[in-house]
């Protein structure tokens, strides 16, 4: 009888409002049908898939895993949950395979143990990357409208008065937590204020 594999599960999520819970539901049925056995869970939560490894903690000690081969096989969601630059895929498919790891993405019914897996994931990077390419070109063609249109870009300028009240505590030699109690904003106004007077 034929060991089973063993898989680890990788599930991310960009934002504090979203929950891994139906990635991780979804894959662990996965590996049920497929009897594979998971040993480990990979979680990156409030983590944009654009940040490298360093960035990306779950990610980067399932790297390690992948390092000891404490897995035979990743499970994801989908693509774009591994990465936003087709760069960054490549480099994470080819460390995969200098271990012996196979990848599984669960939306695109890819498995890179075979060579039309293969195929299909570099093409599937492709089309991540140029999604982000897309979006990012909006947003900017985004700004130019607004700022076409006269709109301000921008935090908005603190009020006159307000601005002055932080100046005059400053200039009393208070240090920046206490000038922003005193007065009653944050600590990020105070210091966009201090800028703004230095550049004027």
């Amino acid at each position: 009888m034929a060991k089973a594999k063993r898989v680890a599960l990788y599930v991310r999520v960009s934002t504090d409002g979203q929950t891994t819970d139906n990635q991780q539901r979804e894959l662990e049925a996965v590996a049920e049908r497929h009897g594979w056995t998971v040993v480990d869970l990979f979680k990156d939560h409030a983590v944009s898939g654009k940040n490298n490894r360093e960035r990306r903690p779950a990610f980067d000690g399932m790297l390690k895993g992948v390092a000891r081969r404490d897995f035979d096989l990743i499970a994801a969601w989908s693509v774009d949950r591994l990465g936003r630059s087709l760069q960054h895929l490549l480099a994470f498919l080819s460390e995969l395979k200098a271990k012996n790891v196979d990848l599984y993405l669960h939306q695109q019914a890819v498995d890179t143990s075979t060579p039309a897996g293969r195929a299909l994931f570099q093409m599937l990077g492709v089309f991540a990357e140029f999604e982000r390419a897309m979006i990012v070109e909006r947003v900017k063609a985004g700004l130019r409208r607004a700022t076409a249109q006269g709109k301000k870009l921008g935090r908005p300028r603190v009020a006159e008065k307000l601005e002055k009240a932080v100046l005059s505590e400053l200039k009393k030699g208070h240090g920046i937590h206490m000038v922003a109690r005193a007065v009653g904003v944050g600590t990020g106004t105070v210091q966009r204020i201090i800028k703004r007077a230095a550049v004027a």
